[in-house]
């Protein structure tokens, strides 16, 4: 498990739990050094017990000696920089998951496309889904999607597919995976919902309620199956697990970062005072740049994206920018009816603070 934070620390109770030597690999040797001796990550995951089979190192080397599977659970920003250092301690073979979400910036790469480039010859997949890591430590019911590109052989010796070992990995307890072999939609699902989230949490916290947010959510859906389908995903999967379920739950409460910090911009925070000051990092606000750097990169229509991008990285007032988002044309719901009608009231002001 590279990467000791709370989702990180979450995966391999899961790991450890169903019987399997799991090590958490962490940054700092002090972090490490805490969690095999309190047994519990006491800075990401408070008054929760690790279970046995489960250490932690920040030996790089010694965390992926002999291992058979690596989850990659570090910020997408720093994912390039640890599959390099990992490369050289990597057994021939050995599958890759990502457990991060995100879009490489400058690049437009898919996280499992950095993977590819930095570890050539290992499977590369992908663990996304609506997972708090909290309630995943302590075994609330919970389900994932996992996926990976399937090969010829895996099609032929599904049970031996890289996607499935890994489910079989994590089923136990309250943790339940289901397969995929739609890497591309799994991933889309999991950026785009990062910034979807951030949308919502700005309306929350401006004072808006339910129907807000659940036109935020299915519009916001929308989005992330146009640009799924636009770079050879499924449509289909994203009213899955890793797209809808872990949309619907990261708009649903403040316990995600990423609604945090919308929610904290709506009640009018200055970004440099949300989280009371400290340097919290949101991946929504990373990948609000890459994910619209790509879609009009591709020519994919994603308003609510470029709204939160105009908001966090180009100084655009938050009102102003969501009444332009809900004046926009009205447009047909089946995409194959082709309509785009001037919306009545352009100038329309929506009741911010009521």
């Amino acid at each position: 498990m590279l990467g000791s934070g709370s989702w990180g620390t979450a995966l391999a109770m899961v790991l450890a739990r169903n019987g399997h030597a799991t090590k958490i690999w962490a940054r700092r040797d002090d972090l490490a050094r805490r969690i095999n001796a309190d047994r519990q990550n006491a800075e990401y995951l408070p008054d929760i017990l690790l279970p046995a089979g489960l250490t932690a190192t920040s030996d790089l080397g010694d965390a992926l000696v002999a291992a058979e599977a690596v989850l990659l659970v570090t910020p997408s920003s720093s994912l390039r920089e640890m599959c390099r250092a990992a490369r050289p301690h990597l057994a021939e073979g050995v599958p890759v998951a990502l457990c991060c979400k995100g879009i490489e910036r400058g690049t437009g790469l898919l996280l499992s496309e950095v993977v590819g480039q930095e570890l050539p010859g290992h499977p590369v997949g992908a663990i996304s889904g609506p997972t708090f890591a909290r309630e995943t430590a302590l075994d609330h019911p919970t389900a994932a999607t996992v996926a990976f590109e399937w090969r010829y052989e895996d099609r032929l010796n599904p049970e031996n597919s890289p996607a499935a070992r890994m489910a079989m990995s994590l089923s136990g307890g309250g943790f339940r995976p289901y397969v995929s072999d739609d890497l591309i939609g799994v991933e889309v699902g999991g950026a785009v919902k990062n910034v979807i989230a951030i949308a919502c949490g700005m309306l929350s916290g401006a004072g808006f309620a339910e129907n807000t947010r659940a036109a935020l959510i299915t519009r916001g859906t929308d989005e992330m199956k146009l640009m799924a389908e636009a770079l050879g995903g499924r449509r289909e999967t994203v009213t899955g697990l890793s797209g809808a379920g872990d949309l619907t739950l990261t708009c649903s409460s403040t316990t995600s970062r990423n609604m945090s910090l919308g929610f904290q911009l709506g009640q009018g925070l200055a970004r440099a005072d949300c989280f009371g000051g400290r340097n919290v990092v949101v991946e929504g606000e990373v990948n609000a740049v890459s994910v619209t750097d790509l879609a009009r990169r591709i020519g994919v229509s994603m308003p609510i994206c470029e709204t939160v991008h105009a908001v966090l990285h180009e100084g655009a007032a938050l009102e102003a920018s969501f009444n332009a988002l809900w004046s926009r044309p009205i447009e047909a719901e089946p995409r194959a009816l082709d309509l785009s009608l001037a919306h009545p009231e352009p100038t329309m002001t929506l009741q911010f603070g009521s």
